[in-house]
């Protein structure tokens, strides 16, 4: 089975694209994330990655960022998200600044130890 196109559209397209700067790229136009995440994941496993990052922190002056119960205000929304966003930023940015960051995560709302 064939697909019919419309030759006309196919002349005009083909005119628009020649206007266009469209660079080639090796990426795929698809994340295809289902099938390749489960891949990265097993890679960063075999690779030890966050150990590798825990060992090489040792010594370092240390961060620690105790973060707070998830959803402890209400039903999850996009503020969530951006809390734990932010918060990884942080931590992660404290990391590549050679420190020994550590993200705590904690159910704590009161502030008691």
């Amino acid at each position: 089975m064939s697909v019919q196109t419309d030759p006309k559209k196919s002349e005009a397209d083909s005119k628009y694209r020649d206007t266009v700067f469209l660079p080639d790229t090796p990426f795929p136009m698809r994340a295809s994330l289902p099938e390749n995440e489960p891949k990265w994941v097993e890679r960063w496993t075999q690779s030890r990655m966050y150990e590798r990052f825990r060992d090489d922190a040792q010594g370092r002056p240390l961060f620690v960022f105790h973060d707070g119960p998830p959803y402890a205000n209400g039903n999850i929304h996009i503020g969530h998200a951006l809390n734990k966003i932010l918060k990884d930023f942080v931590v992660r940015s404290q990391q590549m600044m050679g420190k020994d960051a550590r993200n705590v995560p904690g159910w704590d709302c009161h502030g008691l130890p």
